[in-house]
């Protein structure tokens, strides 16, 4: 396990160079000037050239990526130019926020679209598989944009049974000590009980949308997958060698249907964590995704640069994670990988 671990690790390490390479390719080449629009409409052209000078835009294209990779190699993503503030510093800050939303979305998704998902495959054509097949619609359709609109002017607006959609937590709790980020888990860890329960209540309608979101794939796959293998040969032999129904359908049937499941989750995880700006601005949710697109918006290539990178590390520790788990699921795999 530990030479599958660190031959994942290796074969990263191309993958990072060239998200760093694109990246910093990219941003230079995205429209608009930094230095004019930090300068403002009003500034001379001698008053442009000299920010233009302190951001090192006047140097060469190659120059400037030799400068970033010295900046890089001591651990310094460089500053914003919207903020002052140090990029990593803000992305501490800030991913905890996202990682908080996409975790809860994904586990609310997770405790409704499996258990559904399987029941649409062990039922076949019931209200219970048209039921799936409606929320997948449903979540598909929509977008999260507008089903958070709808449930914040809902549950918020007419009936009242919701926190107003202003951050991570209501301005009469103070916030946690931080230890993790994680409202939630720093809440627990100082045992407050109150910031936890508003800090959770303040999570319950940016998650849903993002669930509702999420269900779909989830309970395809999960269905699809059920079916693949409850017409197996080995399932109609467990069923005729006399074990329960309980016994074949989540010893055997489920367990060799948990890796394209394992496989979605990673894929939508991802997805997720990187695109879940629109939830994040419904809700006024304090995350990285927010951050990035307001330095894209003026041409702050730092934060925008600190955020792919930091995108990417996230993805290979969690395609790494999705590695481990195969193997735990099924231990053949790791034996082949």
């Amino acid at each position: 396990m530990l030479k599958m671990i660190l031959r994942r690790l290796a074969g990263a390490i191309p993958n990072i160079v060239g998200v760093v390479i694109v990246t910093f390719l990219l941003t230079r080449a995205l429209p608009g000037d930094p230095a004019a629009y930090f300068a403002g409409p009003s500034a001379t052209t001698e008053a442009i050239e000299q920010i233009r000078a302190q951001l090192g835009l006047d140097k060469s294209l190659p120059h400037q990526f030799v400068l970033y990779l010295k900046e890089l190699a001591s651990g310094d993503l460089g500053n914003s130019l919207s903020t002052g503030q140090p990029v990593l510093a803000e992305i501490r800050t800030r991913l905890p926020a996202s990682l908080e939303l996409t975790l809860c979305g994904l586990v609310l998704a997770c405790v409704t679209a499996i258990p559904l998902g399987v029941l649409a495959a062990t039922r076949p054509g019931s209200w219970i598989d048209h039921l799936c097949r409606m929320l997948a619609t449903a979540g598909v359709s929509l977008p999260t944009f507008f089903t958070g609109l709808l449930l914040a002017y809902v549950c918020y607006f007419l009936l009242g049974i919701s926190p107003s959609p202003v951050g991570r937590l209501d301005v009469s709790f103070p916030a946690p000590a931080t230890v993790t980020g994680l409202y939630l888990v720093d809440s627990l860890i100082a045992r407050d009980m109150e910031t936890f329960r508003a800090a959770a209540a303040q999570l319950i309608l940016p998650a849903a949308t993002l669930g509702l979101f999420v269900m779909a794939p989830l309970m395809r796959m999960t269905r699809a997958s059920m079916l693949g293998v409850l017409s197996s040969d080995f399932i109609r032999t467990a069923r005729a060698s006399g074990l329960s129904g309980t016994k074949v359908l989540y010893t055997y049937a489920f367990r060799n249907a948990l890796l394209p499941i394992v496989t979605t989750l990673g894929m939508v995880f991802s997805f997720l964590l990187g695109s879940n700006v629109l939830v994040e601005k419904v809700f006024a949710w304090p995350g990285i995704g927010s951050y990035v697109i307001e330095a894209l918006v003026s041409s702050d290539y730092a934060p925008v640069q600190g955020f792919v990178l930091t995108m990417a590390l996230v993805y290979v520790m969690l395609n790494l994670a999705i590695d481990v788990m195969y193997g735990v699921i099924d231990p053949r795999v790791g034996i082949e990988g």
